[in-house]
């Protein structure tokens, strides 16, 4: 059983309909949003990408390997610009993988697919969040003891329920690290409604996606109301709430998944006993998912399968990309080099959020 799956405490698996084909769709109406005034990208590679390194977009609290108290550090993103004057850029917000135990935003194939969108009139933003690294070391503590060292950076019915569902001290971490990966995801996409002005960004073309755990975070992040993982925690009880642009909304379009799974939601529904699914609805955003047949025991196939039943069954339109490797090969975890009918990831996402989307391209 993966470590993810370790914390599924509740699950109740919906009944997977065989004849769904490799690559599916729910059958919904065209977009129908008027071309006038809408965002306009380039079919190719055609401008000079500027790259903004290392910006602060808010402030969370970590634990060292000898703090007793948790302490505040920068939370940091890049950005990745068109050279050019567009007044109406859409925008991507991507979000690493690594297990919530690492991963870098740079990580050089996010950089590669970064370059692609912006070279083609997106403005690209990749983050990094709070992963067990910041979490300190709570070998030998007592359940109350790590309730307080984590005060202000998990909730307390969130903490219990990692201790009920892990087998170690560091599951108990990576438990923790999912929820303060999703608080800080949002946190940046807040960002980014914040200073849309300031990169020419629209702000009703907003893409989120990511790989592995981030693409957890992903699902988590444009399907849980915007509360969630915000309000459980009080600015008295985590003052770097304050940096976190917490009066911001933001209107997720669509949503983009290597991977993944639907993990965190459903630990956040049996940490808050609600029903399964209980935050899905048909005003969710359209979703386009990678995910190779590859045995594969953090991020299986089935997943994929089940997400799109959900959404199936909701009539909001998705798309299931079933990767192969460069030598047709089922593709496994970290496919990035996976392939569909010639296309990598970057053209596949690329067409779907052209059509989806509707956007003006030339």
């Amino acid at each position: 059983m993966s470590t993810f799956q370790n914390f599924n405490m509740n699950k109740i698996a919906l009944q997977i309909v065989f004849c769904i084909l490799l690559f599916a769709a729910c059958r919904q109406e065209e977009p129908t949003t008027p071309k006038h005034n809408l965002p306009v990208v380039q079919a190719e590679s055609t401008y000079t990408v500027v790259k903004e390194e290392d910006i602060i977009f808010a402030e969370g609290l970590a634990h060292d390997e000898l703090s007793a108290s948790p302490f505040a550090i920068p939370l940091k993103l890049d950005v990745y610009l068109p050279d050019n004057n567009a007044e109406n850029r859409p925008v991507f917000m991507f979000i690493h993988g690594g297990g919530f135990t690492g991963g870098i935003k740079h990580k050089p194939e996010i950089v590669d697919m970064a370059n692609y969108y912006a070279s083609r009139g997106w403005v690209f933003v990749s983050i990094d969040y709070r992963t067990t690294e910041e979490l300190g070391t709570i070998e030998g503590m007592t359940p109350g003891e790590l309730v307080s060292y984590y005060k202000g950076m998990a909730p307390q019915e969130w903490i219990e329920n990692a201790l009920a569902g892990a087998a170690s001290s560091d599951q108990v971490k990576q438990a923790t690290a999912m929820y303060l990966a999703q608080r800080d995801a949002k946190a940046a996409l807040r960002w980014i409604v914040a200073n849309a002005t300031s990169y020419s960004i629209n702000k009703d073309f907003i893409t989120v996606g990511g790989a592995s755990a981030g693409s957890i975070t992903t699902i988590a992040l444009g399907i849980s109301n915007q509360e969630d993982f915000r309000d459980e925690i009080s600015i008295s009880e985590d003052p770097t709430l304050s940096t976190a642009n917490i009066n911001e909304t933001y209107d997720v379009k669509s949503m983009v998944y290597f991977w993944g799974s639907n993990i965190k939601l459903d630990v956040y529904e049996g940490v808050y006993n609600l029903e399964q699914y209980d935050r899905y609805d048909s005003n969710d955003p359209e979703l386009f998912m990678a995910h190779g047949t590859a045995e594969d025991p953090v991020t299986p196939y089935e997943e994929a399968l089940e997400i799109q039943s959900v959404y199936d069954s909701l009539g909001v339109y998705n798309k299931l990309a079933t990767i192969l490797l460069p030598n047709g090969n089922p593709a496994g975890h970290g496919a990035w080099n996976g392939v569909l009918d010639g296309k990598n990831l970057s053209e596949l996402t690329f067409d779907f959020l052209v059509e989806r989307q509707n956007l003006n391209v030339e």
